[in-house]
């Protein structure tokens, strides 16, 4: 997928790259990473990257630096300045995408109405 440079504007999707150019474009990616439920790779401004999900971020308030922390797979939690940031990836499959409650009211209704059993658990996701 094309890396973009402008602010998010629709749900960021599995493949897209998203450059900090200045405060607002990073914070949006933040905030966009932050709610994607798949692993990002940030890549920061000194060549280092780190791959993990993004469970929590701190944004920058007056003279406080802002910082994310990302899980990565072996358990440890990794902790990134705001100013860090060069680039966010969103490298891992987002374990959401298509989850909405109208898709699952639409399979349901297609369940019933071909007779097959339907229930109100959720699937397993896979």
């Amino acid at each position: 997928m094309e890396a973009a440079s402008a602010a998010p504007t629709e749900a960021v999707v599995q493949g897209a790259v998203l450059h900090a150019d200045d405060s607002k474009v990073l914070a949006a990616a933040v905030e966009e990473a932050f709610g994607y439920r798949g692993d990002v790779t940030v890549t920061t401004r000194d060549g280092r990257t780190v791959e993990g999900y993004l469970f929590d971020r701190r944004a920058p308030e007056r003279g406080a630096d802002g910082s994310l922390r990302i899980l990565v797979a072996d358990g440890t939690r990794v902790r990134i300045g705001y100013a860090e940031v060069a680039t966010i990836a969103f490298t891992g499959r987002d374990t959401a995408a298509g989850k909405t409650w109208e898709n699952w009211v639409r399979k349901y209704a297609q369940k019933k109405l071909a007779g097959e059993a339907a229930s109100i658990e959720s699937d397993s996701g896979e």
